[in-house]
C-alpha cells in the first residue's frame, strides 16, 4: 500500500488536535473541535481551510486562450488579467471530466485550479488533446491553498496587508499580495466552496505555515478556527456546491446536474462535449440534480436508492443532517418528470423506505 500524501500544513494539524483521515490518497484532517462546531464556526465567524491538495495545471504560450477554448464549457474570452471562471472539462458524451476555476494571471497565461484525485487525470487528458504549440505545466506542489471563509474573513485578512481586499469582488483576484512578515507575494481570489463570502489563498509551498500560523494569531479575536473535510463537505452541500465523484462524474453532465450556467454551447469555437451538451440545454435532460428534505426520520446517504411508489426512479449524490437547518436532507439525481418541487419521494434507508419530498436548492444561502 502506497504512503498517504502530505501537504506542507500537516505537521500544524495536531497542534490545533487536527484528526486525520485517508481522502482520496492524502493524509487530511477529517475535523479539529468536532463536524459542527466548526460548521457554525464558518457560518457565523470564520474558518480557515488547508486544501493545498487540490491541484495546480499552468497553462501558457500564443497558443492558450485557443486550446482552453477548445478543452473546456465556459467562454475563457471573456476573461481579462485577475479574474476567474468556473468551468468543466466534458468528454464527447458530455460526461464531466472535472469541474474547476480557471485564473486569467496575465495575457497567454492561465491557472487551472482542479480537484486533487483528478490532478493526474485532468493533466494527462490537457496532453492528450493537445495539438498546439500551448504549455502545460503541473505546478500542484509549488502551492499551498488556504481558503479564508466566513463573515470575519476579510477583516482578519485585512490586517495582514496593505492591499484593499474589498476591492476585490466575486470570482476576481489579485496578484501579488503580500502579508506582513511573508516574503512571498500570493495570489488571493474573492472565491470559495462554503456559501460564505471569503477569500482562496495561493502561496509559496514554504510559506504556507508561516501564513496558517499568523492567520489563525490574527484572527483570534474575531473567532477563527481551523476547519477539516467534514465541515467543508457538510459547508458545500447547504450551499449546493457540487462534489465531483457525486453530483459530477464521467456518467453525469453538467447540465443534468443543473449547472448550465458554465456551458456556453453558444460559443463559436467547438469545445469536446459540445453537441450532447448544446443538445441537453435545448431540449432538456431525462434526469435532474433536486434537493429533496426527509419527511420520515433517517438520513439519506450516498447512492442510496430513491423511489417514487414501487418505481426506482434515481439516487442520492450526497446527504447528511443539515447542521444549519436541523433537518435531514439531500441531494439526488432523478427521473426529470419527478424533478417540481413538492413531489413526493421515497428513500431507500436500509430495511425501510422512508419518505421525502422534493425541496428548492440551496438549501442555504446567506444574507447578502
Amino acid at each position: 500500500m502506497s504512503e498517504l500524501k502530505r501537504t506542507p500544513l500537516f505537521p500544524e494539524y495536531e497542534k490545533s488536535g487536527g484528526k486525520t483521515i485517508d481522502f482520496g490518497g492524502w493524509d487530511l484532517p477529517v475535523q479539529f473541535k468536532g463536524i459542527k462546531h466548526e460548521h457554525e464556526t464558518t457560518r457565523t465567524k470564520a474558518g480557515l481551510f488547508d486544501v493545498s491538495h487540490m491541484g495546480e495545471i499552468l497553462v501558457t504560450g500564443p497558443d492558450s486562450k485557443a486550446f482552453l477554448q477548445k478543452m473546456i464549457t465556459n467562454d475563457i474570452s471573456k476573461l481579462t488579467p485577475k479574474r476567474a471562471q468556473y468551468t468543466f472539462m466534458c468528454y464527447e458524451d458530455g460526461g464531466t471530466v472535472d469541474d474547476f476555476i480557471v485564473y486569467m494571471l496575465e495575457e497567454d497565461s492561465y491557472l487551472l485550479v482542479v480537484n486533487a484525485a483528478n490532478t493526474d487525470k485532468d493533466f494527462a487528458w490537457l496532453n492528450k488533446n493537445n495539438d498546439t504549440d500551448a504549455n502545460i505545466e503541473n505546478v500542484s506542489s509549488d502551492y499551498v491553498q488556504l481558503a479564508l471563509q466566513g463573515p470575519n474573513a476579510e477583516v482578519i485578512l485585512q490586517k495582514l496587508t496593505e492591499t484593499d481586499l474589498s476591492a476585490i469582488k466575486f470570482f476576481r483576484f489579485e496578484n501579488p499580495v503580500y502579508f506582513s512578515t511573508i516574503e512571498s507575494g500570493a495570489v488571493v481570489s474573492r472565491t470559495g466552496y462554503t456559501g460564505e463570502d471569503g477569500f482562496e489563498i495561493y502561496i509559496s509551498a514554504e510559506s504556507g505555515r508561516d501564513l496558517w500560523q499568523l492567520i489563525l494569531k490574527t484572527g483570534e479575536e474575531y473567532g477563527v478556527e481551523p476547519i477539516g473535510l467534514g465541515a467543508r463537505d457538510t459547508l458545500r452541500f447547504e450551499a449546493n456546491l457540487a462534489l465531483y465523484g457525486q453530483e459530477l462524474s464521467k456518467d453525469i453532465t453538467p447540465i443534468e446536474a443543473g449547472m448550465k450556467f458554465a456551458v456556453k454551447t453558444n460559443k463559436e469555437e467547438d469545445f469536446i462535449g459540445k453537441e450532447k451538451l448544446k443538445q441537453q440545454a435545448e431540449n432538456g435532460t431525462d434526469r435532474k440534480l433536486v434537493g429533496i428534505e426527509m419527511i420520515d426520520k433517517g438520513i439519506p446517504r450516498t447512492g442510496y436508492q430513491v423511489y417514487a411508489g414501487e418505481s426506482e426512479v434515481g439516487f442520492v449524490t450526497s446527504g447528511t443532517q443539515s447542521p444549519t437547518l436541523q433537518k435531514n436532507m439531500g441531494l439526488a439525481m432523478i427521473n426529470s418528470e419527478f424533478s417540481e418541487v413538492g413531489t413526493e419521494l421515497s428513500v431507500q434507508v436500509r430495511k425501510r423506505r422512508l419518505k421525502a419530498v422534493v425541496v428548492k436548492t440551496p438549501f442555504y444561502k446567506r444574507e447578502k
